[in-house]
């Protein structure tokens, strides 16, 4: 199957070899590798690419991925989440966010400049794996208040 490129809001925290990622994946009906996977499919490429607004999260530790979709999740509430996450890195002091019941990220400063982030990853009821625990850090402070501030205005 071709390369298919996706679009729409995503917040990836981590690093290249572990990370948790919030994404709403966007595929354009348009594109030569929807239409190729459509066709292949037995499906119309508009149909294939879906109504393009069901949030999953992924999650990768060293070459182990995984992720699941998150029934009724909406853009309100992954704004929400990197609002809380935007406000405790700004505190400077350890701290705990949710996002839903699926991620719990803990977090403490490790570094003036650096946190150490644990995400805390539960699927839904069906899933084949999980739970998850994932060391994400040590990430930079100014990197995830960028990546965050990117994610809220992509919502926007």
């Amino acid at each position: 199957m071709s390369d298919i490129e996706t679009g729409g809001p995503a917040l990836f925290i981590g690093t290249d070899t572990v990370y948790v990622a919030l994404v709403r994946p966007e595929l354009d009906p348009a594109d030569p590798g929807v239409r190729e996977a459509a066709e292949q499919a037995g499906v119309s490429p508009e149909e294939f690419a879906g109504p393009g607004n069901v949030w999953a999260l992924m999650l990768d530790e060293d070459g182990e991925g995984d992720g699941f979709e998150l029934p009724g999740a909406r853009d309100i509430e992954a704004d929400d989440f990197a609002e809380q996450l935007q406000r405790a890195l700004a505190s400077a002091e350890p701290f705990t966010v949710e996002a839903g019941n699926f991620l719990r990220l803990e977090a403490s400063p490790s570094a003036a400049v650096t946190w150490q982030l644990t995400a805390h990853v539960t699927p839904p009821e069906g899933h084949d794996a999980g739970p998850w625990t994932l060391e994400l850090g040590p990430l930079h402070t100014a990197d995830l208040l960028a990546d965050l501030e990117d994610f809220r205005r992509s919502l926007a």
